[in-house]
């Protein structure tokens, strides 16, 4: 079909005649299809987008302007314009569950790795204290575990607040040197 059929087709779907719209759907149908099939890739995609295509052509046809390029053209340019769009609507929505995905898959990864190294340093603690003696054992859980101060500590254990910061202080390094991975845990 000639360019100027096109244009007065154009013009008459314009005018809301269903049969123009019909023949000029007939005449640029494969054009438009194989033009979003080799932008989208997908036939699926593709048929969607060439029925938007006509769906715009339908409603906007009075928009054309023959001065501004032929009718061939003009459909073309929106079919491709509909083409790329779903490109990027879909390149934006595979970002967002991709960028989720790693988001949530952080989450349970980071929750796993800190529950993971808790039960490790409990268990190091652990057995560390099993080496120290009851004297210090017992000043650090009450200053450690039980979160007292050493003041609070020394009124609990009934001995002078001196004896209670080195009972502290040598349990822990006793600990460190008991266990060493906790140096580098902690």
């Amino acid at each position: 079909m000639h360019e100027s059929d096109l244009n007065s087709l154009l013009a008459r779907v314009a005018t809301g005649d269903s049969d123009a719209f019909a023949q000029f759907y007939d005449a640029t149908c494969d054009r438009v299809y194989g033009m979003t099939l080799r932008v989208l890739r997908d036939p699926g995609y593709s048929e969607e987008a060439t029925q938007e295509t006509y769906l715009a052509v339908w409603r906007n046809a009075d928009s054309y302007d023959p001065r501004s390029g032929s009718a061939l053209s003009w459909i073309l340019t929106l079919a491709h314009r509909r083409a790329v769009d779903r490109v990027r609507s879909e390149s934006a929505a595979t970002r967002r569950t991709v960028a989720y995905g790693i988001a949530d898959t952080g989450r349970e990864i980071d929750e796993v790795s800190e529950s993971v190294e808790r039960r490790e340093i409990a268990r190091l603690i652990h057995t560390g204290l099993e080496k120290l003696t009851p004297l210090q054992r017992q000043a650090i859980e009450l200053a450690y575990f039980h979160g007292l101060t050493y003041r609070e500590v020394s009124e609990h254990l009934g001995v002078a607040l001196p004896t209670v910061k080195s009972r502290i202080r040598d349990g822990l390094i006793r600990l460190r040197q008991a266990v060493p991975g906790l140096a580098a845990v902690g």
